[in-house]
């Protein structure tokens, strides 16, 4: 299946209302979702028969400082039965950065998500276990997106046990 005849199944698999626009960008199928709608969408690609996108093998986000909605949250998708790809943005706005988790779809999605959160503030409802990843738990603010200053301070924080491990999920 070609990335254009990927595009064109799209709104017959989705859910009513879900595809906001979609296009072939430098060789790759993209679609824009609506964000309330995300989840039920993503679950319908993965488990379409047709496409069968199994595989999340990224999700990130991205600052668009100065436009509206500020940010996109990105999912790569990879179908390992069909190889074919297809990348799923969702806009996200500064005032309400929230998008629904799809840990449950992708186990995957628990680090990614965390990672995002991290780094651009966005949260993800229903993560089970959504905090910092790469920062420590005192860091303030958000440190990829485009208005975080350079040369912030950031506070103090006592030294830890080096055996503690912020990273496993908490018993």
């Amino acid at each position: 299946m070609t990335q254009a005849e990927l595009l064109e199944r799209l709104p017959s698999i989705l859910p009513a209302g879900a595809l906001r626009s979609s296009d072939v960008v430098r060789g790759q199928a993209v679609a824009d979702l609506e964000r309330t709608l995300m989840r039920d969408a993503l679950a319908a690609l993965r488990d379409h028969p047709d496409v069968r996108l199994e595989m999340l093998s990224d999700l990130t986000a991205v600052d668009y400082l100065g436009r509206v909605p500020r940010f996109e949250v990105v999912y790569q998708l990879y179908s390992i039965a069909r190889n074919h790809r297809l990348r799923v943005k969702v806009a996200v706005p500064e005032e309400d950065p929230v998008v629904s988790s799809v840990s449950s779809l992708w186990k995957s999605a628990i680090w990614a998500e965390r990672e995002t959160w991290d780094m651009f503030g966005i949260r993800f409802t229903g993560h089970p276990d959504l905090r910092r990843i790469l920062m420590y738990p005192e860091f303030e603010g958000y440190p990829l997106r485009k208005d975080y200053p350079l040369l912030r301070r950031q506070p103090l924080v006592a030294e830890r046990d080096p055996l503690e491990r912020p990273w496993f999920p908490r018993p």
